[in-house]
């Protein structure tokens, strides 16, 4: 208004042109003209009435255009916010719709200003469009739920998984013990089995069971979590690194699970984890049954109508935990999990791999091609090898085990199997060793097993572990002389001080 002021001062009192006013003011002389054709129209002159208001004076050159006689049918906004929600549903179907029903309604433009409107009123915020069984958001809440022992009433914190689906609101929450991987995956697979189906999308916050390493663009997720969703079918999109209104969804959930669930349990006592989740459960049906506060229906409701129909469908079988791990197989053709060795081909000897641990069998991937798969075992310090991944020279001792060599040995004499025992303990896999006691175990054919047994007694005296060396003492003759106790001068001769036969010879003689 106080543009308008000026601009009737100038022309009255200054008699000034309206591209001299345009000038003045910085404003269009187009403008100027406008003004003073209201001023003219209204019957206003200069100096105005003291008594004029600046929204008196406004109504006067701005009359409001008198109301429409005719009334155009008004949509229901909250039918069509919630139809929004359906898969590949705009605005502008619901309006070609809303027309085809009333020729004379809104005009399109007209009917998203409203729609808007009425968007703006149920939160002051921007709102994101969530289609039917898209996303589902899921994160932990801050509060935890105490759950005290009964033996020894140590209280332990549980932490409270939340997951809500995009389109409905419709909630899951349970309590687990901690946000490890296998919870972290326990809870989702759960929650599949809780929704009867799996949505399109994961959104999870860049808790470090999900993701390994946080990226705007690339984030790197954690294999165990990939593996998992790939079996349901869905896919992970972390939420943005402190960007919380990318999972707007679960922050509100996160906020209404802990007022209207861990709340109402604050005084109660849980003595198992069990125990909690059941309370849990009943009031996570209480709050989908609660009715909308501005959109009519429910949570459970708006799942059945929109989520649960447009939900991809669950496996044959749940998904079974599975870790991964990155191993280099060994020179001996094997990986190494939780203290067992797993065998896999030969050609991959010196090679990275990935390898698959589940409850019950541990599978080797190279390059995303699975090359092995055993039985998972717990025995710590043993060997599962497969007769395929063996090199050729190998393979002909494949019926041979430590166990059967010692065993064999021990018909021939106690040294010659404690030698056979001593030589593939000293080398870095057993079967390394079974060539070398095979040897061993030949010379008796030659020497006969009495000379066979002194010979191992020698070599283990002198720590000799080779084929090649129970051979010389049996072809010098060392086997026959008593073994030696002390030198000369009556010093103790260490173990691993090999002399030659020339000194045992000299010994005996002595």
């Amino acid at each position: 208004m106080r543009k308008i002021k000026d601009v009737l001062r100038l022309h009255f009192d200054r008699d000034l042109s309206a591209r001299q006013i345009g000038l003045s003011l910085k404003i269009s002389h187009n403008t100027v003209s406008e003004y003073l054709r209201r001023a003219q129209v209204a019957n206003l002159s200069w100096p105005l009435p003291p008594s004029l208001s600046d929204s008196e004076l406004e109504n006067l050159l701005f009359p409001s255009l008198p109301p429409s006689s005719v009334k155009r049918p008004e949509p229901n906004w909250a039918d069509v916010h919630i139809e929004r929600k359906r898969r590949s549903v705009t605005l502008l179907l619901l309006w070609d719709e809303y027309k085809a029903q009333h020729p004379d309604g809104l005009q399109y433009s007209c009917f998203c200003a409203r729609y808007r409107a009425f968007v703006g009123k149920l939160k002051p915020s921007m709102r994101q469009v969530h289609v039917a069984g898209e996303k589902a958001f899921i994160d932990y809440a801050g509060q935890t739920i105490p759950i005290q022992d009964p033996f020894s009433g140590e209280v332990r914190e549980a932490q409270i998984f939340v997951a809500v689906l995009g389109a409905s609101n419709f909630t899951f929450a349970e309590a687990t013990w901690t946000q490890s991987l296998p919870d972290w995956i326990g809870s989702h697979v759960r929650t599949f089995t809780f929704l009867g189906g799996v949505p399109h999308l994961l959104v999870p916050d860049n808790l470090r069971s999900g993701v390994n390493k946080a990226c705007r663009y690339e984030p790197d997720i954690n294999p165990t979590y990939d593996d998992m969703a790939a079996h349901y079918g869905a896919a992970v999109i972390p939420a943005r690194v402190r960007k919380p209104k990318d999972k707007a969804k679960v922050e509100v959930a996160v906020q209404i699970v802990e007022r209207w669930i861990l709340a109402r349990l604050r005084n109660r006592v849980f003595l198992s984890l069990n125990e909690a989740n059941r309370a849990i459960a009943a009031l996570v049906t209480d709050l989908n049954t609660r009715p909308f506060k501005k959109l009519p229906g429910n949570r459970r409701e708006a799942f059945e109508t929109l989520d649960k129909p447009a939900l991809l469908p669950l496996p044959c079988a749940p998904y079974v935990f599975a870790e991964w791990k990155q191993a280099t197989v060994n020179i001996d053709y094997h990986v190494e999990v939780d203290g067992h060795y797993y065998s896999v081909p030969c050609s991959l000897i010196k090679k990275r791999i990935d390898v698959r641990i589940t409850a019950t069998t541990v599978e080797c991937f190279h390059k995303g091609q699975r090359v092995a798969a055993h039985p998972r075992s717990m025995q710590k310090g043993r060997h599962t090898t497969v007769m395929e991944h063996m090199p050729k020279s190998h393979q002909e001792y494949a019926g041979w085990t430590p166990e059967r060599l010692a065993q064999w040995a021990l018909t021939l004499g106690p040294n010659v199997s404690a030698l056979t025992e001593a030589i593939m303990g000293s080398r870095k896999h057993p079967v390394q060793g079974y060539r070398s006691c095979l040897g061993v175990i030949g010379l008796a054919k030659e020497h006969g097993s009495a000379r066979l047994d002194a010979a191992c007694e020698r070599a283990l005296h002198l720590g000799a572990l080779s084929q090649k060396s129970l051979k010389s003492i049996l072809k010098t003759g060392l086997d026959r002389l008593p073994l030696p106790i002390h030198n000369a001068d009556q010093t103790p001769i260490p173990h691993d001080n090999v002399r030659g036969p020339e000194y045992y010879r000299k010994e005996a003689s002595c």
